[in-house]
């Protein structure tokens, strides 16, 4: 069986190209507003699981 970890591994090089192909796909000023998104939807996702968490505490009392 063939592992997959030495594939998958990430070096310097490679995060350099990454960042190099989302600048010419995105450009410079489209890239805030991503990552604006990002943040806005890890916050909202963050939210509802403490609203899940206070729900099921309610239950159990």
């Amino acid at each position: 069986m063939v592992s997959l970890i030495p594939f998958l591994a990430i070096g310097p090089w490679q995060i350099a190209v990454i960042v190099v192909l989302v600048l010419l796909l995105f450009g410079g000023k489209k890239i805030p507003e991503l990552m604006r998104g990002l943040g806005s939807g890890i916050k909202e996702f963050k939210d509802a699981s403490k609203e899940d968490e206070k729900v099921e505490e309610k239950k159990e009392s």
